[in-house]
Parts: C-alpha cells; sequence; structure tokens
C-alpha cells in the first residue's frame, strides 16, 4: 500500500529489536511519519530503523508507559499508530485502514481511537485460545484526544472515550524460542510484584498456592487453551508459573525490606 492522503505518525520504542523492526515499519508503509523511540540497543535495531526511513530517538528507559507516552509527543502527526518491535499490521488489516484513511479524506473521523485484534505466533503456530485472542489492542489513535495511561511500569495502554473496533489483526511475534518466553514471564512477574507493591497490597501466603492453580484453570480450561494442543498446555503452565513468582517476589520485597530496616542486609537471616 502506498502513503495513506490523510496523514498517520508510526511510533515504535525498541530494545534490541534488529529481528523485527523492518518488519514492523514496511507493514506500516501508509504512514508518512516513522517515529523509533529506542533505549539503548546493541544490535543495530536504530540503523536499520533509519535505514527505512524512520526518525530515531534514544533515550534512557522510563517504563512503558512513560516510553510510549513520550514516542507519541514525538509524533509529526495527531492520528498516531502505534505498534511494537515485534508487531505486523496483517495485509487484511492495511487494506482496511486504507479504505478508512481515504474516507478520512473527505470527512473527520468520529472516534477516537480504534481497536484491532492481535494474533500472536507461538511454539510453532497462531494461538487462538487460552485468553490470547482476539487480545484486542488500541494503537491507532487521535493524540490529542487520547492518552497513555495504566499505571506504573506494566499494563499500559491507551485511554480513549470514543473507541471503535476494526477487523483485521494486527501479527505478534513474540518469542523465537520458549527460553525467551521464560525470560519474559520472569521480567514481568518482577515488575507485576514491583507494582503491588507499589500499591501498598501486602504478600498473604494462601496466593502463593492458589493464584497459580486458578490461573492454569482459567487459562487451560474456561478459555479452552487445550485446544491449541501442547503449545496451550505449555502456555497455561507458564501464565500460572508467572502468577507464582510474582507473589514469591512480592514476598522476596517486603522481606528484604524489613531486612534493611533491621540493618541485616550482610548477615544471614536466622531461620
Amino acid at each position: 500500500m502506498s502513503k495513506s492522503r490523510f496523514p498517520v505518525s508510526l511510533v515504535i520504542i525498541t530494545l534490541n529489536e534488529a529481528d523485527g523492526i523492518a518488519r514492523a515499519i514496511q507493514s506500516a508503509s501508509f504512514c508518512d511519519d516513522i517515529v523509533v523511540l529506542d533505549s539503548g540497543s546493541t544490535d543495530g535495531t536504530r540503523e536499520i530503523a533509519a535505514s527505512l526511513g524512520a526518525r530515531v530517538f534514544n533515550e534512557k528507559w522510563l517504563g512503558f508507559q512513560a516510553m510510549k507516552q513520550r514516542a507519541t509527543d514525538l509524533a509529526k502527526n495527531d492520528w498516531v499508530l502505534s505498534l511494537d518491535g515485534d508487531e505486523a499490521v496483517h495485509q487484511d488489516l492495511r487494506e482496511e485502514l486504507g479504505a478508512m484513511f481515504e474516507s478520512w479524506a473527505s470527512h473527520a473521523p468520529e472516534a477516537d481511537g480504534y481497536r484491532m485484534p492481535r494474533l500472536t505466533w507461538n511454539l510453532g503456530r497462531w494461538i487462538r485460545h487460552g485468553g490470547w485472542y482476539p487480545d484486542l489492542q488500541l494503537r491507532l489513535f487521535n493524540r490529542t484526544r487520547a492518552k497513555w495511561g495504566g499505571g506504573g511500569h506494566v499494563h499500559e495502554r491507551v485511554e480513549a472515550e470514543k473507541v471503535e473496533r476494526l477487523r483485521g489483526v494486527l501479527l505478534h511475534y513474540p518469542f523465537k524460542t520458549h527460553a525467551e518466553q521464560v525470560a519474559t514471564n520472569n521480567r514481568y512477574s518482577g515488575l507485576g510484584a514491583e507494582e503491588l507493591a507499589r500499591q501498598g497490597q501486602r504478600f498473604q501466603c494462601h496466593k502463593l498456592f492458589v493464584k497459580p492453580v486458578s490461573k492454569f484453570i482459567e487459562t487451560y480450561v474456561f478459555k479452552r487453551g487445550f485446544l491449541d494442543g501442547l503449545p496451550g498446555f505449555i502456555i497455561a503452565v507458564g501464565a500460572a508459573y508467572s502468577i507464582f513468582l510474582k507473589y514469591v517476589k512480592l514476598w522476596e520485597i517486603e522481606r528484604l525490606a524489613v531486612d534493611k530496616a533491621q540493618g541485616e542486609t550482610t548477615s544471614p537471616r536466622s531461620s
């Protein structure tokens, strides 16, 4: 698709996304402005993005919400399409957006933002169950009437009042190997624990047992993860373990705070 007659900016935050950044940018070739906000990539991400016409900025990591808002603020246009470096616009979505943008040339859009379903490739297949699909994402929005919110360093989202849904899908390629998914679960469980601590929530032992089990049942049974075969089972177990890690890390945060207050950080804790 050629560039849209209606001005739209593509914004992407990155950290070592060399494997996917070209796919992301090229899938949104209808955008007439490309912003890549990087946080210290060492794998050539910035160079690849610049070669594809992106305006590349490098800033210290401030958390997902703050970085995505900063990238949005750097855009030249008020209408913004926000992608991650491991995402791409499917052909059907490109065609749907192209027709919509053509109509906008004659009349202003009524919505403040548009949600689109996201389909994820993982463990050798497209994952359509277990809560992974349709995974609606509000990624196209007018920045004068919408902003990034959600709070803290995780669970960021665009907040807008009048939102409509698109039919075409956003493709997601988050992991090359299962080891990467394990590392991501480990990272997000830590961020989740820190968020609970900031909210003043305290560790409760029963949640360490109940929450992981209920998460597995929710993902594998109620959300029909079993229909995705062995990958669905692996994903459900990983989701349960991620919840387990979150509460272990919340317990650890509280324990370390007590140790620090008692001046015991350099000596073994008595059993």
